[in-house]
Order: C-alpha cells, then sequence, then structure tokens
C-alpha cells in the first residue's frame, strides 16, 4: 500500500508539474485559436486581427515589476508599426487568486480583470488587453515562461519569433532590439535573423498556485499581534522617521467607522511591501484605559504591523506632539519619506491606489532598480 500511495503521488506530481509548465510554442506553428476578454467590454478573436500583415502577442501583467518596466517599451512597438500592418495585443495569463502578498512589493494591482482596467487606464494602454486569468487556456495553447512574453506571427499566422521584447529590463542597457529586429526582416520579406530568444520575468502564475496564496494568508493569521503605549516624545520620533525607510502611519480609534473599513487596507499594504523599505505604524486614539478593545480590534484585523495607542488621556498634547497642526479627528494619515519629509497628508477615508503609488514613488530602489522612477514619473 505504501509503494501505491508513492506512486500516486509521483503521478499526481508530474502532472501539477506538466500542466504548470506547458511547452512553448514551436517556431512555425500556426496561431492558437481564442476569444478573450478585453478591458474594453469587447471580445477578442483571434480573427479580429485577421486584416494585419503580422500579429504581436505579448503575454504580460499588472504586478510583476519587469512587465512594468516594459510597458512603456510595448506601447512604442503597438505604436511604431501600427501603420506598417503590424497589430499587438496584450494577454494577461496569471490567475489573480495565485498571486501573493509577498510578490506585489512592486505593485499597485494584483492581475484580476477589475485591476487590468484600472492599469490599462492609468498607464494609457494603446492595445487591446485580454484577460486569460479565468481558464488560462490560452496560455497553456501558447506556452509562456515568463512576463512579459512575446510571439510574432506573420501574415499566413504562422510563428516567426518568440521571446524577450529586447535584451534588459533596464532600457538604457539593451543593446538587442529582438522584437522590433523580428518585425522589421517580416515586414521586409526577409527570414528573422533570431528566431527564439529567452525570456527574462515573473513566472506565470498558474491556478496551481492558489495553494501557495492560501498558505502565505494561513501564517499570516498567526502572526503575533500587539499593542504598545506611546507618549510624547515616542510620537516626536515617529514624525522625525529617522529610520531610513518610508514609513506609512494610519491615526486610528475603535469608534471610527471610516477608520476601521479601510484599517485592512492599511494591512494589505504592509503585507505587499514589507520586505522593501517600508513600515507601517498604526496609531489608536483610543484612551489608555481603551486598550482591551483596540487589541481585540487588532487581532480581528491579523495587525502584525507595529500598532501604537495613546499613553495618556491627553489627545491634543499628542496630537500636537506629532504635528502642531493637526487639529482634526480621525481617520488621519501620513505618509513620510526617509528623510522625514512628508509625501502625503490626509484627513478622512483614502484612496487606496493613490496611496500604494506614492509608497511605490518613495520607497528607495533596493533590489529591483527602476522601480521608483517607473512610479515617480506616473
Amino acid at each position: 500500500m505504501k509503494i501505491i500511495r508513492a506512486v500516486s503521488l509521483l503521478l499526481a506530481a508530474a502532472a501539477v508539474y506538466a500542466a504548470d509548465n506547458p511547452p512553448t510554442l514551436a517556431i512555425g506553428s500556426p496561431a492558437p485559436d481564442f476569444a478573450l476578454p478585453g478591458i474594453d467590454g469587447k471580445t477578442y478573436p483571434l480573427s479580429d486581427f485577421a486584416a494585419s500583415k503580422l500579429l504581436v502577442i505579448v503575454f504580460t501583467c499588472n504586478h510583476c515589476p519587469t512587465a512594468q518596466l516594459y510597458e512603456g517599451r510595448i506601447k512604442e512597438l503597438a505604436a511604431d508599426y501600427r501603420d506598417r500592418g503590424v497589430a499587438l495585443v496584450a494577454i494577461q495569463p496569471n490567475d489573480p487568486k495565485s498571486v501573493r502578498l509577498d510578490e506585489m512589493g512592486y505593485t499597485d494591482l494584483s492581475d484580476s480583470f477589475d485591476e487590468m482596467k484600472i492599469r490599462a487606464q492609468h498607464s494609457r494602454f494603446n492595445f487591446p488587453y485580454l484577460y486569460d486569468g479565468e481558464t488560462q487556456a490560452t496560455a497553456r495553447k501558447y506556452g509562456p515562461t515568463a512576463t512579459p512574453h512575446a510571439f510574432i506571427f506573420d501574415r499566413d499566422r504562422k510563428l516567426r519569433y518568440e521571446g524577450r521584447i529586447d535584451s534588459s529590463s533596464r532600457e538604457p542597457l539593451a543593446k538587442m532590439h529582438d522584437a522590433r529586429s523580428a518585425l522589421d526582416a517580416l515586414l521586409a520579406g526577409k527570414p528573422v535573423p533570431v528566431a527564439k530568444t529567452p525570456t527574462f520575468g515573473c513566472s506565470i502564475k498558474w491556478a496551481s498556485k492558489e495553494e501557495e496564496r492560501a498558505a502565505e494568508l494561513a501564517a499570516i493569521e498567526r502572526e503575533p499581534v500587539k499593542v504598545e503605549m506611546v507618549d510624547a516624545e515616542g510620537l516626536k520620533a515617529l514624525r522625525k522617521n529617522a529610520g531610513g525607510k518610508v514609513v506609512l502611519i494610519d491615526f486610528w480609534a475603535t469608534w471610527c467607522g471610516p477608520c476601521i473599513q479601510t484599517f485592512q487596507e492599511f494591512q494589505t499594504m504592509y503585507r505587499m511591501y514589507r520586505h522593501r523599505p517600508f513600515n507601517l505604524v498604526t496609531v489608536s486614539t483610543n484612551y489608555p484605559d481603551e486598550k482591551k478593545g483596540v487589541l481585540a480590534v487588532l487581532e480581528r484585523m491579523h495587525a502584525s504591523s507595529k500598532n501604537l495607542l495613546f499613553g495618556s488621556t491627553d489627545n491634543y498634547g499628542l496630537m500636537a506632539a506629532f504635528d502642531p497642526k493637526w487639529n482634526a479627528g480621525v481617520p488621519y494619515t501620513v505618509l513620510l519619506r526617509p528623510d522625514g519629509s512628508v509625501a502625503y497628508e490626509h484627513q478622512g477615508p483614502i484612496d487606496p491606489i493613490e496611496v500604494r503609488r506614492l509608497i511605490l514613488a518613495n520607497i528607495p530602489d533596493d533590489d529591483y532598480i527602476g522601480i521608483r522612477a517607473h512610479w515617480s514619473t506616473r
């Protein structure tokens, strides 16, 4: 029985591996058909592009930092070749339920269909952006290995090039412009000089990875939740922000409905960006003898961030210690740069996506140079 069980487990593992590693479409293969929803409300079949001389299909996504750094180049590719009879379409292949929060440290959005609409509008995409995350059937036919991954088809819709857009995610370092070279050759009636190149970027998030996301959330729920008292000196130190990180501060109270409504948004940001030079501090403006109720809310929210509670009943004095100009209530949100300057200050409910973009625009580049510049120019 043990041998049978072991064999069954091996076969199951092999099946998952095969499903998560579909072969990449071979050069010379016909373009597999599809009919996918676009962010503009239309459904796009392959036949919609039949009139074009050439067809470029780029598998890309929202959350991947490499894909983000290529957004501008993909737009330029679409614009530069449109009048030469080339159609470009982007397909988002990831299952959004398989994207872990710790994989979203460089993005404002995940890969859901609704979030694709937001990204396309914000980045002013000039090409159809299609969603394959529901079934991933199209991605399995084409076999992209990373985002972005380009496939270029000739007039007869036979694959003539597949691989990278160019040779470096850092645009100034890109010396080989492979996708453009392939298009230029095909438009000139010549063979593609290099038909297949490697890709570099984020792996495809197949549906089987949903278990990893579930495991991440379960681990988050097991993280310890604490709250510490803070006095005027502690709030002054918090405002100076001498720790070298971007710090997001959420002033809230248990009796504040809007505070509770947005509290989970702050925790999500913390889980997304905490492995980078970023920190979240929540500060409850409740009285010290209400600590039990404050802790209950923090535990319900699984708030494993740094949590503070006003350490005296002198609320006005503590407010002034943090910011003498703060003369209203909560929620009150402040984003501090590493030098202590204010990047964002807002009284009332926040726009979570706006705050995420400001975080990304101010976190110093760490292990992915260029992301801060990408977001600070948006």
